[in-house]
């Protein structure tokens, strides 16, 4: 199920980035260029249309004009008004002309009443008619026709208007242009459907595209986190000759260059553990011998002579040194061979903690919170090791007292070790836990091996717990915070571990 809602998440993430935007990307560039070439047509046709209708229009109208409105009669009746613009109204549209009877008396004939008033003529189209223009050699007329569109109501209409020139009647006219709205909204409307075919054709298209580009990259994608997980045999079918071929190709040659890599490092690394396994063993004979004879001469240190009794003392000190190294050492290579097994039981940390510290004369340096009857299933010779190398580091670095105080806290067991001592520098912080790490690189050369802190996190994890190092909130000293699991069984054994019944081989002193 959670591999399932993992994928199921991927796949969401891959659609909202890069397939979505191509999808956006197509889309908009599709509804850009059809907007634009819908808007382009529609206006020109518009345009056109209009143009036509009006130019055919205005034409009859001037030619209606100077044959039957220039013939009337200097003073015509409103008959004669009445009849000649019924004549005229034959070209589709309406028209009004007006005249004088008499000096003041206007008289107005319409082809149809009902439709077209003086009323109807904008003002300003009247003003322009009846201008009497100046005669020039650019202009031998006195009187031009003029026009507008305009709408009465919900209509759109084309006004037009011209006067007879030397006496004669003003005559108007009104075209209706519903028929060219009409054409022209399905006219908008195919080019919105059109539009809207070319969005979602683009669309498809983008999709198109996005599945042919984005499958190579998401098998790119795949076999990047295989090969992150380790499987380095991870290959990918190439073909073609594209860019996205060529990409597959330089993954397959990195890919294989990291398996050569990384098998060469394996096998340095192989080799170098059973060098230092085989090493640690073959010390152990010697080092035994050794330790035996030191220990002899410890024992007479008193009665040597003065000079030879220092000596003496050194040569216990450093051997014991060197068994506890190569005991360390012993048991890193376990760990890192996966030969480290846990043996369990049951037991009371409060008598563990105080055993460890009894066992290396501690009591004094050390005060110990812990209750009994607090029952912990684990590993305890594993938690000696933790403990003395976490409560020997704290006396080594941070100086007596070192509190030890234990607790549960819900199913975990935790066990904090706190000196107050000058703490732990914070580029130190970092690398307490890394094998052979000492803080001060000028003292190459203590007491301890830079191994104790390892072997203690290392022995943690095995048991599925873990250990964290930080300084005191008020600045007085460092605290190490060890966390295990009350029952191991319920845990996995931690990297390289294992857990068994049987007796493991020693090794890890603090």
């Amino acid at each position: 199920m959670t591999g399932r809602a993992g994928r199921s998440v991927r796949a969401g993430l891959r659609w909202t980035s890069l397939r979505l935007r191509l999808v956006v990307v197509f889309g908009l560039v599709a509804l850009t260029a059809a907007v634009s070439a819908s808007a382009i047509a529609y206006w020109l046709n518009r345009e056109a249309v209009l143009t036509r209708t009006q130019d055919a229009a205005l034409g009859d109208f001037r030619r209606q004009m100077q044959n039957r409105a220039a013939s009337l009669p200097l003073r015509p009746t409103k008959d004669d008004l009445q009849t000649t613009a019924t004549q005229m109204s034959a070209g589709g549209y309406a028209v009004l002309l007006e005249d004088e009877r008499d000096s003041g008396k206007p008289i107005v004939g319409y082809s149809d009443l009902d439709t077209f008033t003086k009323a109807d003529v904008p003002v300003s189209l009247q003003e322009q008619v009846a201008r009497k223009q100046k005669v020039t050699p650019g202009n031998p007329t006195e009187y031009h026709l003029f026009w507008q569109r305009t709408n009465i109501g919900s209509t759109p209409y084309l006004v037009a208007g011209t006067r007879i020139i030397g006496g004669g009647p003003t005559g108007y006219m009104l075209k209706s242009l519903d028929q060219e709205r009409q054409d022209l909204n399905s006219l908008a409307w195919s080019l919105g459907i059109a539009t809207t075919l070319a969005l979602v054709g683009s669309a498809l298209l983008a999709q198109a595209a996005a599945t042919t580009v984005l499958r190579p990259v998401q098998r790119l994608g795949e076999a990047a986190r295989k090969l992150g997980e380790g499987k380095l045999d991870t290959r990918l079918e190439v073909s073609g000759t594209d860019e996205l071929a060529e990409l597959s190709r330089t993954f397959n040659r990195a890919a294989i260059s990291l398996e050569k890599t990384v098998a060469d490092m394996s096998a340095r690394e192989e080799s170098s553990r059973r060098f230092v396994a085989d090493m640690s063993h073959e010390l152990r004979t010697p080092l035994t011998a050794i330790t035996a004879v030191a220990e002899v001469l410890e024992d007479e240190a008193d009665s040597l002579d003065p000079m030879i009794a220092p000596a003496v003392h050194l040569v216990v000190s450093e051997t014991r040194r060197l068994n506890d190294l190569v005991e360390n050492l012993m048991e890193v290579t376990r760990f890192d061979a996966g030969t480290a097994r846990l043996v369990l039981d049951t037991v009371d940390v409060a008598d563990q903690v105080t055993a460890c510290i009894d066992a290396r004369a501690w009591l004094d340096a050390v005060d110990l919170d812990a209750e009994r009857g607090i029952m912990v299933r684990l590993d305890p010779r594993r938690l000696d090791v933790i403990l003395a190398n976490l409560i020997g580091n704290a006396l080594k670095h941070g100086g007596s007292p070192v509190r030890v105080s234990v607790r549960t806290e819900g199913p975990e067991l935790v066990v904090e070790v706190r000196d107050h001592g000058p703490g732990i520098p914070a580029d130190v912080l970092p690398h307490v836990f890394d094998r052979f790490y000492k803080a001060s690189a000028s003292r190459p050369r203590s007491e301890g091996s830079g191994l104790g802190l390892s072997i203690a996190m290392e022995n943690a994890l095995i048991h599925g717990g873990t250990i964290t190092a930080a300084n005191s909130p008020d600045g007085d000293g460092a605290v190490f915070v060890l966390r295990l699991p009350r029952d191991a069984d319920g845990d996995a054994a931690g990297p390289g571990g294992s857990r068994d019944r049987g007796n493991d081989d020693g090794g890890g002193a603090a």
